[in-house]
């Protein structure tokens, strides 16, 4: 299969095996591990079921056969997100995300160039998460990290982790912000139907309003940043915040646009009617097939299915449906 024509998977997910179990140790119940069984697997939070899985998620060979049945030439694959162990010491979280890096790389490396990996770095401890990203990127040949939407209480924004994104943008490093949480306690009703839906994009949004509104995007323009999910929200709220700004007195509310439109997204919004939208806000240039690959059942078809069905129904037009399928995102990651 041609990786430079087929299709470009931007969000999935993977688990790799042998990482260590750090819950006996602290005694905390939030650290993952990870149970395989032949034909499915558990990750645990202690001694909680925290989800079902599939082989793909830590097998190389299994997730390939996946790729070829759903047509997809090359998948950027980032750590599960109970994996951002924010909440931890440094330093354990530092070794967790260490042993979780050499994982992923030695996963890429099998995919004979298939799949290209985001690692994790210990938000909590900036100069160690600049470490980390840098290893990342100059050893372990990954292309960026993902994080999460906020960090243990701080927003993107937040003036103690502006060095990061420095780092991140003299690295060129990919950043891929991923709610955390799976939503919960972002929106007033709290049950797994409300967080999933409108929690995860909700805060997915927040994270994008203070990447834009905060000055991380005036400050680093050349960061590459991807967010999960469509960008959440945030295409449909764009315009009242931009009015908000406007009128607590921003000199050029023009800005906002441009640089919302730095912003990559996935096209994991389940309705074709919602992608020229994306489009419009974004630019056609910087949205990409994303399939939440192996959670969401079916959508390494799915999300195509909707990109062509767009174009099908004149929404988008057949150039722009083929740079989501593929074009956009060998171009964010450097790919011919």
């Amino acid at each position: 299969m041609s990786t430079t024509s087929a299709v470009v998977d931007i969000h999935a997910h993977v688990f790799p095996t042998g990482l260590p179990d750090l819950s006996g140790d602290s005694m905390d119940p939030r650290w993952p591990r990870l149970v395989t069984e032949p034909e499915s697997g558990r990750i645990m939070c202690g001694q909680r079921t925290f989800r079902q899985v599939r082989p793909a998620l830590w097998d190389v060979a299994a997730r390939l056969a996946e790729l070829d049945a759903g047509g997809v030439g090359r998948q950027l694959v980032s750590p599960v997100p109970v994996a951002l162990v924010y909440w931890a010491q440094p330093g354990p979280a530092l070794d967790f995300a260490r042993h979780l890096n050499d994982g992923i790389a030695q996963q890429v490396a099998e995919s004979r160039g298939r799949l290209v990996g985001l690692g994790a770095v210990p938000l909590q401890d900036v100069d160690a998460a600049i470490a980390e990203l840098t290893r990342i990127v100059t050893e372990l040949n990954l292309a960026g990290a993902e994080i999460g939407t906020v960090i243990e209480g701080r927003e993107l924004d937040d003036p103690e982790l502006r060095p990061f994104f420095a780092a991140a943008e003299r690295l060129d490093a990919i950043l891929f912000v991923h709610p955390m949480d799976g939503g919960t306690g972002v929106v007033r009703r709290s049950s797994w139907l409300y967080d999933f839906a409108v929690g995860m994009l909700t805060d997915t949004a927040i994270a994008a309003g203070s990447l834009v509104f905060g000055g991380v995007l005036e400050d680093h323009p050349n960061l590459r940043i991807v967010l999960a999910h469509g960008c959440g929200s945030y295409a449909w709220v764009y315009p009242r915040l931009r009015l908000g700004a406007q009128t607590a007195g921003a000199d050029d509310p023009n800005l906002f646009d441009d640089l919302t439109r730095k912003l990559w997204v996935d096209a994991l919004v389940f309705d074709p009617t919602h992608l020229p939208l994306l489009v419009h806000r974004f630019g056609a240039d910087h949205v990409m097939v994303g399939t939440d690959h192996p959670f969401v059942p079916g959508q390494l078809t799915a999300v195509p299915g909707v990109v062509r069905t767009a174009a099908a129904r004149g929404s988008i037009d057949s150039d722009t449906a083929a740079g989501i399928l593929s074009r956009n995102a060998n171009l964010l990651l450097h790919k011919s």
